[in-house]
């Protein structure tokens, strides 16, 4: 992304944020920003490449033969084939908003593949149009993109947008597109492999299973068969994927910058949260943990309920721990003292149940549909609490100092970098202790 530093990312949420619900500006400070903005988008719109590289091969129908790709097929058990870091593209057969997402593909023929998305997703609500109105819908496959795109089309944004203006938001250029051979829609000009066919509303097939994100094989369910009617690639091109499990993967890696990119688009529509972290362990989506700064009781319930209704993309997070924002949402020690020391579970668990969910959460009593979790681990004020609390432990700001001024004296400089330790903490205290005493004696 050509950024040199994390909290970069979160400068470019801000300007994502002013897109998603944007707002007169206040004062110079405010105008400037939009002025920014602004420009930011005219530079990021996107332009025709009348040369695609991705137009140097073209195969019509008769040739076409998806057995050509050297589609992955990661896991034992998997169903087939599949295309899993290609881009879905779409258009709105009302507005002609295009939609980009990434969804899985399964082969089913030489010339068909079935395509795994959900209800929520921007694909799939195209399809419901175009079966309203009784038209096929045009769909291209653009493979081997650039990652910024990948992130794009991952990126919540409002349906009126485009993701090709975000990824040249991201990019700080626009996106150089071209129009399909066969199709009334436009993809990348840089991409490896395109496949252009379209979808008869209806016509369906069985999909699955496939070894998926969760750390299981995917459910076999019905889902919409594209029929391609042409492939156009580069000379000699690159054939891009990824495969799902459990994390750490590929995907949990775009995660943890998407994670960056959210807080500001988060912030914006619920103020009261400091920060929020999805820890790759919980597949980067399944469990949140926000921090609040708390001015009144019962705020963190709010701030959950809030969390689950603000984007999309945490319609299926299972739980929401919130906590103090002097606690290092990052840190999970601190994540767990804080639940253990000061949650009940008699009093701070809110639970909603019967909720819309993910297909391929096992988990559930019944598929697309199971229960949230929200943990309260906030300091408890007012009517929250019926007894007096103990006063937490704390040092001195000038002994903590102090350490910090004798760390290499004490021969501890090459620890600098290394995970934080209580019982070398300890240890610190204990020398200091001592000399003290010595000094006293």
């Amino acid at each position: 992304m050509g950024l040199e530093r994390a909290e970069e990312l979160e400068d470019l949420g801000k300007k994502l944020a002013l897109l998603q619900q944007p707002k007169p500006p206040k004062g110079f400070g405010q105008i400037r920003e939009f002025a920014s903005v602004a420009w930011d988008l005219l530079k990021a719109r996107p332009d025709i490449d009348l040369l695609p590289p991705c137009h140097q091969k073209v195969i019509n129908e008769n040739d076409l033969d998806l057995n050509d790709l050297p589609l992955l097929r990661p896991w034992p058990e998997d169903a087939g084939g599949a295309i899993t870091l290609g881009l879905v593209i779409t258009k709105d057969p009302e507005t002609g908003v295009p939609n980009v997402g990434v969804y899985r593909l399964q082969r089913q023929s030489a010339k068909s593949m079935t395509v795994h998305w959900l209800s929520v997703r921007g694909g799939a609500r195209h399809l419901k149009k175009a079966a309203a109105i009784g038209k096929n819908l045009e769909v291209a496959v653009a493979i081997g993109v650039h990652p910024l795109l990948v992130m794009a089309a991952a990126t919540p944004i409002p349906v009126q947008l485009s993701e090709w203006l975000f990824a040249g938001l991201y990019a700080g250029e626009g996106v150089r597109l071209t129009n399909c051979k066969t199709l009334d829609l436009q993809v990348p000009s840089h991409s490896e492999i395109v496949l252009e066919g379209s979808i008869s509303p209806g016509e369906e097939m069985m999909d699955g299973p496939f070894g998926d994100h969760m750390g299981f094989y995917g459910g076999v369910e019905s889902s919409p068969l594209i029929r391609f009617h042409c492939l156009t690639q580069r000379k000699n091109p690159i054939f891009l994927t990824t495969f799902s499990g459990k994390p750490p993967k590929e995907e949990a890696m775009i995660a943890i910058a998407l994670n960056r990119i959210y807080t500001p688009i988060l912030q914006q529509q619920i103020p009261e949260i400091i920060d929020f972290f999805l820890p790759m362990e919980a597949l980067s989506y399944k469990l949140a943990i926000i921090s609040i700064d708390k001015a009144y009781p019962g705020q963190a319930k709010r701030a959950a309920m809030a969390f689950w209704s603000a984007l999309p993309q945490f319609t299926y997070t299972k739980f929401v721990v919130v906590v103090d924002s002097n606690i290092n949402i990052r840190d999970p020690r601190q994540v767990v003292w804080v639940i253990s020391s000061q949650v009940d579970p008699q009093r701070d668990l809110f639970l909603l149940e019967n909720t819309p969910f993910d297909t391929l959460d096992f988990a559930s009593e019944n598929l697309g549909l199971g229960g949230r979790l929200a943990i309260d681990a906030t300091t408890k004020i007012g009517p929250e609490k019926n007894h007096d609390w103990g006063k937490p432990l704390s040092r001195s700001k000038e002994l903590e100092e102090k350490i910090d001024e004798r760390w290499i004296e004490l021969g501890l400089s090459d620890l600098e970098n290394s995970q934080p330790n209580p019982e070398l903490f300890g240890y610190v205290i204990d020398q200091l202790i001592r000399q003290k005493q010595t000094n006293n004696s």
